[in-house]
């Protein structure tokens, strides 16, 4: 058995969309970074990666590499699986936490299990999805960012 952490946060910004667990979520700002800046999967993905030994995001999909830019991290996390079954893992389950003071996460959750399921080919039941928030504290209180935290075991 093998366990990892994964950890990812972007700010909010005008101007681009929310994406969470691959779900566009109607919201007034949306998380600035090079690809989707999908932080729930970022943070799984670096999980993943972790168990396995084998780098972070930044390692193999590098934010200065125009192939990446605007990119779906669905897209990425499909790779990531890829590798993992390469290296004769298989993913028992992940546990993951979206911190953010809004929007409401709790609507999106099934279908952010789905969409990270299906990338990496294994059961709904073996992705959780939790969401909190931090109470009004810190910047992702002030509605300035968007965590999120992930641990994968892999077998």
């Amino acid at each position: 058995m093998r366990i990892g952490m994964g950890y990812d946060v972007h700010p909010l910004v005008e101007g681009r969309d929310l994406i969470l667990g691959g779900v566009f979520i109607p919201f007034e700002k949306g998380l600035k970074g090079h690809s989707d800046a999908d932080v729930l999967v970022h943070a799984i993905m670096d999980a993943l990666l972790g168990a396995a030994a084998m780098g972070d995001i930044g390692k193999l999909f590098p934010d200065t590499d125009e192939r990446y830019k605007g990119a779906s991290s669905l897209i990425l996390l499909r790779k990531v699986g890829e590798l993992i079954i390469q290296r004769s893992y298989r993913i028992e389950n992940i546990d993951s936490i979206v911190v953010a003071q809004r929007p409401k996460i709790a609507p999106y959750v099934e279908e952010m299990r789905v969409n990270i399921a299906q990338q990496l080919e294994i059961y709904p039941d073996r992705v959780s999805i939790k969401a909190t928030t931090t109470e009004g504290l810190g910047f992702i209180g002030a509605g300035e960012g968007i965590a999120a935290y992930a641990v994968a075991l892999l077998v």
